[in-house]
């Protein structure tokens, strides 16, 4: 399935027109996807398979533009997702009697999400080794809950969850809502007097390129103002910056009063000097 002949995002200048040729191939009635499923199910037909991803790539760039917010290219994202279609393809059984759309928003943004926690820049602060469990497991406790059918979490199931992975029920009600808000099938009908399904009213929200752009440089800016400000910083001020804020596995205060030799206050003293001065520097050439 790697192989499939796929409409090319290849910049970002690009997407108007992608977001245009994928708009050609036709959205599957339920009676078509079933037949086309089983084929690909029962002869490992690709034909059908091929059939089955693209009618699904408007499926994709929908959720791919809901993870611009990271800073990452869309071309990536898109294209992330669309590996995430056809390993849904390659795991959907039809038999199950819900439509692929539905089944395939989860590999969609499961594939997006991975690509997303890889690749956050080290100026990403505060993306702990609790967070990142909690991004990949919070689906799955849901369902251990039976609370994934009931809209936003309760403050007994989000108290459960935030117990089991050792974060706030803060951030497992905010990670909640921002994976979980718009997981509604989009084969929904409009209404009960119409055959139409929502998928089919997707439309491009994308920034304007001059939007993009803009953020594009702001971003580089950023980055090029932290790391500039990180050189103002001493040895130790910056490795202790570095193991507490910047890895993917923050250190804490008393694995670090080992490793310099000082109290544990010390080191928070050091780390919060260390970030007002940041802080300053960042200020001062903003």
């Amino acid at each position: 399935m790697s192989n499939f002949h796929l409409p090319v995002l290849s910049s970002e200048g690009n997407l108007a027109f992608y977001l245009q040729e994928i708009k050609k191939f036709p959205i599957l009635t339920a009676e078509e996807e079933y037949m086309l499923a089983k084929r690909f199910l029962e002869h490992d037909d690709t034909e059908a398979a091929h059939k089955l991803v693209t009618s699904h790539l408007r499926l994709v760039a929908k959720i791919a533009m809901g993870y611009r917010g990271y800073g990452l290219p869309i071309t990536d994202l898109i294209s992330e997702g669309n590996v995430g279609i056809m390993q849904a393809v390659k795991k959907f059984d039809p038999d199950k009697g819900f439509r692929l759309a539905t089944y395939a928003m989860w590999w969609i943004r499961a594939q997006i999400q991975e690509y997303v926690l890889h690749s956050w820049s080290l100026v990403k602060i505060g993306t702990t080794a609790a967070q990142k469990k909690l991004f990949f497991n919070l689906k799955k406790l849901k369902n251990q809950l039976k609370a994934f059918n009931e809209g936003s979490l309760s403050p007994e199931n989000a108290r459960e969850i935030a117990n089991r992975l050792n974060v706030k029920e803060s951030e497992v009600s905010d990670m909640d809502h921002r994976l979980f808000s718009s997981d509604q099938s989009l084969n929904t009908k409009m209404n009960n007097e119409s055959d139409s399904e929502w998928l089919e009213l997707l439309v491009d929200e994308s920034d304007t390129q001059d939007i993009l752009f803009e953020k594009k440089d702001q971003l580089i800016r950023r980055k090029k103002l932290f790391n500039n400000a990180l050189k103002i910083l001493n040895d130790r001020e910056k490795e202790i910056i570095t193991l507490r804020k910047l890895s993917d596995k923050p250190k804490r205060l008393e694995e670090l009063s080992k490793k310099f030799n000082i109290s544990r206050e010390r080191v928070r003293q050091i780390e919060e000097k260390a970030i007002e001065k940041l802080k300053n520097e960042v200020s001062k050439n903003n």
